[in-house]
């Protein structure tokens, strides 16, 4: 049995974060910082320059006419969603040489898209949270089963395999083999690379909205996204109506979550899908 941290260390040693975003994560806490500071933080990184450029000028943000220069992009996008951008680029890439035998790779990346827009699809549609926010939470939402099949790859997926022959949550069943479970690593990992609380704080809650405190609404918004993705591909039935049989109780009455909005937001993260994976994924789209 393995606690969060203890896996989390098993991956640290493997993946960690570039310095550049850590640079813009001193810029974003630093009050006394420039837009300009951040757009020359983003400029030293040419790899990272080149991820900004080419996601500022996609369907993730529809901004008009071509944009050419960090700095327009840092003055458009404000410097937080251009923190929220790197964190997800860097995610990736921190990653991309970690690829552990029980796990397809390419699913796994094309779910954390779907998630990420379908959580951005409920923020709008709800009127809640930080729609582009929202969509790198829910991008980073499942990193936890990513470190557990790194770290522990036998009893995770042993853990996966009982949970489609019994039907039991996927996360009842790794408290039981692992000792803990996606959402609880997830959240050791964000804590332990030091982003901003509210995402450690989220992906942790994301079983259990109401135990988010403050970023209960983020959880809220997570486990819709969960539960329209885990019925993305739900055959003989509706869809919308086998995720709003699964969506936390207490999310559903304090949103006021009903089926027509639940195919809205599907339709909404299904739109850009393709385009979205093939932005950061290339080839893969």
């Amino acid at each position: 049995m393995s606690t969060p941290q203890e896996l989390v260390a098993c991956v640290e040693r493997l993946a960690s974060l570039p310095a550049v975003y850590h640079r813009i994560r001193a810029l974003l806490d630093d009050p006394d910082s420039s837009v300009q500071d951040l757009a020359n933080a983003v400029s030293s990184d040419a790899g990272i320059t080149a991820r900004v450029l080419r996601a500022v000028n996609s369907v993730l943000y529809g901004f008009p006419g071509k944009i050419e220069t960090v700095a327009r992009a840092v003055n458009l996008m404000g410097m937080q969603q251009v923190h929220d951008l790197v964190l997800s680029t860097s995610v990736i890439g921190a990653f991309s040489g970690i690829r552990p035998a029980r796990m397809h790779m390419v699913r796994f990346w094309k779910d954390c898209v779907f998630r990420g827009l379908a959580a951005r699809a409920a923020a709008r549609e709800l009127g809640v949270g930080d729609p582009e926010r929202m969509f790198v939470e829910g991008l980073l939402a499942d990193i936890g089963h990513l470190v557990m099949f790194q770290a522990v790859p036998e009893a995770a997926d042993a853990a996966l395999t009982e949970s489609r022959r019994s039907q039991a949550p996927i996360h009842q069943i790794e408290d039981d083999i692992v000792g803990c479970n996606f959402a609880e690593v997830g959240a050791a990992l964000a804590t332990a690379w030091h982003l901003p609380s509210g995402f450690a704080t989220a992906i942790g809650a994301q079983l259990n909205p109401a135990m988010g405190g403050p970023h209960a609404t983020e959880a809220a918004l997570l486990n819709i996204a969960n539960q329209i993705l885990a019925t993305e591909e739900d055959a003989g039935t509706d869809p919308n109506e086998a995720a709003l049989a699964l969506i936390d109780p207490m999310t559903l009455a304090r949103f006021e979550v009903e089926v027509s909005r639940l195919a809205a937001i599907r339709a909404a993260a299904r739109e850009e899908s393709a385009a979205v994976i093939a932005l950061f994924f290339p080839g893969q789209g």
